[in-house]
């Protein structure tokens, strides 16, 4: 069966709002939106730059609990069910510390993904590769979807690299070597899977 690799944060899950709602448990309010078409949450939301207690509180947030109740992105599981009817197998394969690895799974379960695997890898390049390179040449996937551009360096020939394209602004997405490192671009998981299918790989 031939396997299809997924990020999670931004392909499947949305960081966004699990991010916005770890700010309102350590603050006691929930942030409004300042720039609907940031890339990162900092832009995002009406939040401030953190640092001493008021971080650790912060990063307190991020445990179990968090990394387990992450909610979809709007079409995304539609998406994987497709590509599972199709014939693909689905594995996850995210940045993330390891020891949270069964929580990112359990997630993904709770919201009815069909994946039953989830590889976690350091979410630091290394020599500018990407620390994914070497999960994904163990996995040997046909195709591998994320929404970073810094994880398809050095990523294995023959891996159709695939971009989603979400908000632009503050992106590392948006310069670059974003066609000499990704074969094709969408605006989200859904939009790549329609076209995946389409082409009749």
């Amino acid at each position: 069966m031939p396997v299809i690799a997924l990020d999670a944060d931004g392909v499947l899950l949305d960081y966004h709002a699990a991010y916005r709602r770890a700010w309102a448990q350590a603050f006691g309010e929930l942030p409004q939106l300042r720039d609907p078409l940031a890339y990162w949450p900092l832009d995002r939301w009406e939040v401030r730059r953190l640092e001493g207690v008021e971080l650790e509180r912060f990063r307190d947030c991020f445990d179990q609990e968090y990394w387990s109740t992450i909610p979809a992105i709007t079409g995304a599981v539609s998406a994987c069910k497709k590509l599972c009817d199709a014939g693909y197998e689905i594995v996850c394969v995210s940045a993330m510390k390891a020891h949270f690895q069964a929580a990112r799974l359990k997630n993904l379960c709770d919201c009815e993904f069909p994946i039953e695997r989830v590889i976690a890898t350091s979410a630091e390049t290394v020599n500018g590769i990407s620390p994914k390179a070497g999960a994904l040449s163990e996995l040997r996937p046909v195709a591998f979807v994320d929404d970073y551009l810094p994880y398809f360096r050095g990523i294995p020939a023959g891996i159709h690299a695939a971009i989603v394209l979400r908000e632009l602004n503050g992106s590392p997405n948006a310069v670059g070597d974003l066609d000499r490192l990704t074969h094709s671009q969408h605006t989200d998981l859904a939009g790549f899977v329609s076209w995946w299918l389409q082409r009749g790989e």
